[in-house]
């Protein structure tokens, strides 16, 4: 499963593509808002798609069809990895169906039901983002749906790889995986939780503990 970092922290992401932790970013307009430190938002997805080698969602504000077709183009001309991000709405497809007859790789975002997915594979979308979190947070199973639209798009063999968003903790992370999505992406504090266990400390510190017995220098 490939994993993105969900975030436009600079920092962050270049911590976790130097540990060769990720194939791609995601980011949405609040995160851009938390991380832009007053830079231009444009500039902000140029440095990242310069550090990350994959796919950088780059999330148009537009809600009509021409409006995004219009922001989509001018930031997919910033850069080779970015990928413009629509929301799933009626227009929102219409310019993800345009974007893709021109090549331009295009990440469906919102997305809260099998049947929404279903019609962002038939738009062409690249990338569908179910918000498994946000359904939790209203008592649904939020991956129920992961396994929805992962029936749904091998049944058919439909392309669009689901992109596992709204994650909250290292279990959706799991489940994900077991579920056969093709990607998540994962807020920064929940991509080093994946590495950390109580038990790895627990043998680092014993390993540690018997190494001073030796009394000797590697």
């Amino acid at each position: 499963m490939k994993i993105f970092l969900d975030t436009a922290n600079i920092s962050e992401i270049r911590r976790a593509a130097e540990a060769g932790l990720i194939d791609g970013v995601t980011t949405n307009p609040t995160l851009l808002a938390r991380a832009s430190g007053g830079k231009d938002a444009k500039e902000i997805f140029k440095e990242i798609a310069e550090i990350v080698d994959g796919p950088v969602s780059a999330e148009v504000v537009g809600l009509d069809a021409e409006t995004m077709l219009s922001e989509g183009q001018r930031l997919a001309e910033l850069h080779p990895n970015i990928v413009i991000k629509v929301p799933l709405t009626e227009d929102g497809l219409k310019a993800c169906r345009q974007f893709r007859a021109e090549g331009i790789g295009v990440n469906v975002t919102l997305c809260f039901s099998p049947l929404q997915a279903l019609l962002a594979a038939k738009a062409g979308a690249t990338f569908i983002s179910p918000f498994v979190g946000r359904l939790d947070d209203i008592a649904a199973d939020g991956m129920q749906l992961i396994s929805q639209i992962r029936q749904i798009y091998d049944n058919y063999g439909m392309e669009t790889e689901i992109l596992v968003a709204s994650i909250r903790h290292p279990q959706h992370v799991v489940e994900s995986a077991l579920m056969g999505a093709d990607c998540s992406t994962i807020p920064p504090k929940v991509l080093w939780q994946l590495a950390k266990h109580p038990l790895t400390d627990k043998g680092i510190d014993a390993f540690l503990e018997d190494w001073k017995t030796l009394g000797q220098d590697l």
